[in-house]
Formats: structure tokens, sequence, C-alpha cells
């Protein structure tokens, strides 16, 4: 059934977020962004406070005192964020991600901070490569992390452990992340449970062609998870897989032909593809040319205005991804979405799906920490962040439950028409189809749950010293 736009209840994978920046990077680099007032005013509602969609402001005035946790003083709270912006091999990787929490923590200083905090940010480039450098600087500057897009988050997972750093992350990379401690994020994309509301709107759509499912995959850890968790649940909703999938180096191939000629051979009708950027595009270009026509269904790792402005030949006009956040061509006065995109634009910044993920990041652990009144901590905050179980960041995604790191049961699917993507179902653009069977457990293999050591709660101890 379908749902209008979501509404804010209490104080949603990604999967798709993990992939959009597998070709980045990374090296911290301590650059500071402090987020000062600027001379321009919030506009308030008729209460007096300022709304991001139908969420109240968690950004006010105050009179906070002590220093009541590393990174907290009387005047100031420093959270660190980041990217891969300057991998050499994509510059700029998950930008969009730090263009958003530098605006945001820029929109609530002009309030007044965090209870009269002012809200500190230290910007680091992860480079993809360099995750653990950043981690190993994060540990001895900030109060937490938040909102950050590290494709490699993994690596660095061991060292921020070992020094107690919380997490709000907007990108989790890594199933290393996805159930790690210390971590919430606000759209769950867990190891064990996986939302196919878009893989049941294809299944829906075409049936037959579902139960000849071909695939193709970079060798990439990232990639290779999201195919076994796809190929775990989507047969719940009716996909049937083949037995000739398709995998080779994450830095692409110089012909794909050989690949897509096997999935013809092999009947494939549709296409399972974890790839994003030029790989996919190669691909699309060679199905093409061997009048291979199947459908794709791949990550919102191509929901990118650069892969939409690519498709002047109509090569992908038959790829779908599914998707939990209000896609960014909805931006009617007075929601989220308005607010996101005039926030970060105001600031200069640009604006993308991941960058929702930020924002909705940065919103959440905001909301976490208001709470948390003058007494300022890192296990105040988790434990508010834990309590959190109904989450749209004022509407800007489909409900989430960050506290108990589930994803929500409630999705939409996004296709590319020509060079523009458009809301596939439910039809009406902003709305959510919904259903508790969209939530499928994912039953992972076994040495891949006893490495990362879940315990009942679902919480992996992998990377925990002892």
């Amino acid at each position: 059934m379908a749902h209008p736009r979501p509404h804010r209840g209490a104080l949603v994978a990604v999967v798709a977020a993990t992939v959009v920046a597998l070709l980045a990077g990374a090296c911290g680099s301590g650059r500071s962004s402090d987020g000062a007032s600027s001379d321009t005013t919030a506009t308030a509602n008729q209460t007096g406070v300022e709304q991001f969609g139908d969420l109240a402001s968690p950004c006010s005035p105050g009179d906070p005192s002590g220093a009541p946790d590393k990174a907290v003083d009387a005047t100031s709270v420093t959270i660190g964020y980041g990217d891969d912006a300057g991998f050499q091999g994509n510059p700029g990787t998950n930008h969009e991600m730090s263009d958003a929490v530098k605006a945001l923590i820029d929109w609530c200083n002009q309030q007044g901070g965090i209870n009269g905090r002012q809200v500190k940010g230290v910007y680091y480039d992860a480079k993809i490569t360099e995750v653990n450098n950043v981690m190993t600087e994060a540990c001895g500057q900030v109060f937490m992390l938040v909102g950050q897009g590290f494709a490699l988050g993994a690596g660095g997972e061991v060292t921020r452990l070992g020094c107690g750093l919380p997490t709000v992350p907007g990108l989790l990379g890594g199933t290393d992340v996805a159930n790690a401690p210390l971590m919430v994020t606000p759209a769950p994309q867990p190891v064990d449970y996986l939302n196919v509301q878009g893989a049941a709107a294809v299944a829906q759509a075409y049936p037959d062609a579902v139960k000849k499912v071909g695939v193709m995959e970079p060798n990439f850890p990232a990639t290779i998870d999201y195919t076994q968790r796809a190929m775990g649940t989507f047969p719940s909703v009716g996909w049937q897989f083949l037995d000739c999938t398709q995998s080779y180096a994450i830095s692409g191939v110089s012909d794909f032909r050989p690949y897509l000629q096997k999935l013809k051979d092999c009947g494939a009708q549709v296409v399972l593809s974890t790839d994003t950027g030029n790989n996919l595009q190669n691909a699309l270009d060679a199905a093409k040319q061997l009048d291979f026509h199947p459908i794709w269904f791949v990550t919102s790792a191509v929901y990118a205005t650069s892969f939409a402005n690519w498709n002047v030949n109509g090569n992908a006009d038959q790829v779908y991804f599914g998707n939990a956040f209000v896609p960014l061509e909805d931006t009617t006065p007075g929601t989220a979405n308005a607010a996101y995109v005039d926030i970060v634009k105001a600031h200069g910044g640009d604006v993308s799906y991941t960058g929702q993920q930020s924002a909705s990041a940065f919103l959440l652990w905001a909301t976490a920490a208001k709470a948390c009144g003058n007494d300022l901590t890192r296990a105040c905050v988790m434990q508010q962040l834990k309590g959190v179980h109904d989450w749209t960041a004022g509407g800007m995604s489909s409900s989430q439950d960050p506290g108990a790191n589930m994803p929500g049961d409630c999705g939409l699917t996004i296709k590319l028409d020509g060079t523009a993507f458009v809301q596939w179902q439910p039809e009406a653009l902003g709305t959510f189809a919904c259903d508790p069977s969209y939530v499928a457990k994912v039953d992972p293999p076994a040495d891949s749950a006893a490495a990362l050591k879940l315990d009942a709660g679902r919480v992996a101890h992998k990377n925990e010293a002892g």
C-alpha cells in the first residue's frame, strides 16, 4: 500500500551508500570548520522555533557550563565529519556529505547551537585508503563523528573502538560498521536485515523476468556482501537467480561484452548490478552493442546527476533502484527536502542522495545531544540515540529505527528515463509503499556471522580489543 510523505513520530540501506564511494581513498586532514554564526537570521515558525520539514529544530540558545566530556566545554562541542574527496581516482568523492554537515553546523549555530554550545566541526579527508589515519586523528580531537562518508570505513574500526569514539555515520563503509558498537545511523543497513521493496516492485511489474536473474559484480567486499544479501532475500518476493554470476575487478575491464554475452547466453532477463560510475556506463553500452536488453536493478549509489546526464542515448532507461529517502526531485516548499536543499545551497554546497543521509545523521545527533541538556556526554548521547525508534529527519526519509539498527518497512523505486530520474513506484512523487514483508531476514554465511562476532543484541564485536 502507498503511504503519503512520511511524518515525524518519535525521535530511516546503505549498502547503496557504501557502494557509491567504492572508487575513492584516505589520509586524514585536520582542516577545521567551526561553523561560526553568520549575519543571516533563521526563519522561525509561529512558535519561534526553526523547522526542518516537520522536525522542530534541535538547536537553540542556552546557558551551558562545565566541560562534561572530551571536546566539550562551556561554550562549544566539537564533532568530526568528512568524505573521500581527495581520492585522486575520483576527485570530490562524497563531498556532498561534508557539504551537508558544514551547512547544518552553520544553520544550527545561527539558532544558538546545542543548548547554547556552538558546534565546531573538524573535517577529515579519508581519500578512501587512509581511513585509519583519519580515525587516529579524530580520536584525539572530537566528541563524536557525525554524518561522515568514508567508503572504506571498516578499515578504521579497530582504532575507533579502541579509543571509544562514537559515530553517527551517513555512509557505513562496510559490514564491520553496519552492526558495530558505539554506532547509530539514521538509515540502518545491518548485515542481517534488508529492505526489499524495490525488488518487490520490479517483481510485481515483471513477474516472469525476475525468474531469470543474472548477477554482475565487481570483486570487492562491500559489493560481494550486498550481492549475497540480495540473493538471500530477493527470492522472498519472487526472484530466482541463475547460476552464471559474472565477477570482475573493481577497477573495471577494458571490454564488458564477454561478461554480458555470458549473461545473455544464460537467459538473464534481469541483471542485478552492484557497480556505479564508468563501469556501469560501459556495461550498459556493451549490452546495447550485443542487442541485450535486460532490466537492470542497481543500488541507489547511481543516484547522481552525472549518471542521468550521461544517459542521452537511453541505454540506461531500464535501470531501477530502491530508495528510502524522498527523491531529490521533490522539493515542495515547507518539506524537509526543501529545507535540506535550501540550507546546503545557501552555504555554497552541492546536494545529493548521500548528502541527504548526512543531513539526517546530523539532525539525529543534534536531537539526541539536545536531550542531554547541559550534561553533554558521549554516554548520554548514545543512550538517547538508542531510544530513537521512529526517525524520518522531518520527512526526508521513510520511517527508520536507528535505535534498534533496523531498516524501515517502507520504500520507493526510482528509474532513469532519459536524462531524468523519475519515481516509478509508487507513482506519486514523495510517497512510499509500506509492508512488513519488505524487511527480509538475511541469514549471513556462518563464517561471516562468526567473524563479526554478533551477540544476542545483533552488535558485532569483531573489532573490539580482547
